[in-house]
Order: structure tokens, then sequence, then C-alpha cells
């Protein structure tokens, strides 16, 4: 696969992040093979995560192809952005071309990069997955390598202002491959929640404490944190479900009338 766009892409956030001042904390990044196909799992805590998630594999010297909602290629501004740097695109009402595409992908040796959750966790942790990690890789009969990022979910997130001052840690920790057979994918996919959960737990314990105080609303709840519980952010995504919806029926009478 040709990469005009991202190896620039990579120089320029690398330059971005040395500006910010920012430190990493990278663990376990020998988990990602050097080639072959690969499917990445992320938790998903912020909008940068995108960003930030290809640093799992760029000590492999890996290119992740980022499974990503259509609404980002439908801008008229990333759209291109992302079609240039060959991520995949998701149609979370039919997923079916989605999942082709990324098992195409993957057999033909690239690293791709998911999302489980699909959406972003306002609770900070994991929410419940989906089963179209395990289906994926195993359909391409590749490794599923568990990633936990910790700290993006400071500079842009749901409900908070942007942050982006300087100084802030990124932690990403890599776990050991996964290999499903995707015949109990439901229960294959709760193998890697529980993985990752366990990873998340290792990396916010890990994390600075003079930049996590007790209180902080980027920490879970069940961490001492004050981010909304599990429940309550169901409830939230709820309604900002409802709010799309209804912004979505404004937009179709506007053009009928």
């Amino acid at each position: 696969m040709r990469d005009v766009t991202y190896p620039p892409i990579i120089v320029t956030a690398k330059t971005a992040f040395r500006a910010l001042g920012q430190r990493f904390q990278l663990h376990g990044t020998e988990h990602v093979p050097r080639e072959g196909g690969v499917l990445l799992a992320y938790n998903h805590i912020g909008y940068v995560d995108f960003v930030y998630g290809g640093l799992a594999a760029n000590p492999s010297g890996r290119l992740v192809r980022f499974m990503a909602k259509r609404e980002l290629f439908d801008h008229r501004w990333v759209g291109p952005l992302m079609r240039s740097l060959h991520h995949i695109e998701v149609d979370r009402g039919e997923g079916v071309a989605s999942f082709h595409t990324a098992v195409e992908y993957l057999r033909s040796g690239e690293a791709v990069g998911i999302f489980p959750e699909a959406t972003i966790s306002r609770a900070m942790e994991l929410k419940e997955f989906k089963t179209g990690a395990v289906r994926i890789a195993a359909e391409a009969g590749v490794p599923l390598v568990p990633v936990i990022l910790w700290g993006t979910q400071r500079m842009m997130t749901k409900d908070h202002e942007r942050d982006f001052s300087r100084g802030k840690t990124i932690s990403i920790h890599v776990g050991e491959p996964m290999h499903v057979t995707g015949e109990n994918p439901v229960a294959e996919t709760a193998e890697l929640k529980a993985r990752m959960e366990k990873m998340l737990d290792e990396a916010i314990a890990s994390y600075p404490s003079d930049e996590q105080p007790p209180g902080a609303w980027w920490v879970p709840a069940s961490r001492g944190g004050s981010a909304p519980t599990l429940e309550q952010a169901v409830v939230l995504d709820a309604a900002e479900k409802r709010e799309r919806a209804r912004k979505r029926a404004e937009k179709r009478a506007k053009k009928r009338a």
C-alpha cells in the first residue's frame, strides 16, 4: 500500500508532541509484530486517540489503519486526509463493508486499529465491547493485540473543554497477542475486555500521581475520580443520541422546506 501522506503526518505529530512538552510511557510495544497482519484493539477515551494510538505500533515500524466512523470521511477537510492515510470507513448502520475491508487489509499484511467500544467512554472505564474485533481477527487469521491509552482524554473528550496545555503524560500499554478462533466470539470478546481492564488498572496505577490528583474529572469514579459512573454515562449517551436524532430531523425538515 503506497503511503504519501502518512510519513509526513507522523513527523508533524511528533513535532507537535515535543512542542507540547509531552512525556510518553510506552509499555509492551514489542508485542506488535514487525510484519504480517495484526489487529490492534484500543480503549476509547478521547477524540485524539487516533493520533496517539499509532504510537503503539511505531517502534515496530508499522502504520496503523484505523476503523473510523463514516462522519469523519464525509467531512470536507478530514475526509480526504482519512482516505489518504488508508483508514477504513465504518457505517454504524451497515458494517458489512467495513468488516470485509478490514479483513482484506489484514490478509494483505496491514496493521489495523479498532475501538471495540465503538464510541468514547465518558466513564473513562471500558464500556461493553462489540464482537467485531474478535470476528475480524478470526476471519483474517491474525493476532489480536490489546492496547490501552491513558492521558489522551485530558486534551479532548466529551463534555469537557479542550486543553492542549504543555507537560501532559501520555501512557500507552500494549498487551500480549490473543489468537482467537471466532468459534465463540462472545466468550473471546469477554476475555479481551478482561485483559484490557487489567491493563487499564495498571496504566492508571503507574500514571504520575502529581498529574492525577484525587477527584480528577478524567479518572473513573471507581478509582477515586469524578468521571461519571458507567451507569450515569449510559444515561448521558442516550441523551446525546436523542439530541443528534433531533438535529438530523430538523436538518431534513429544512431541506424539504
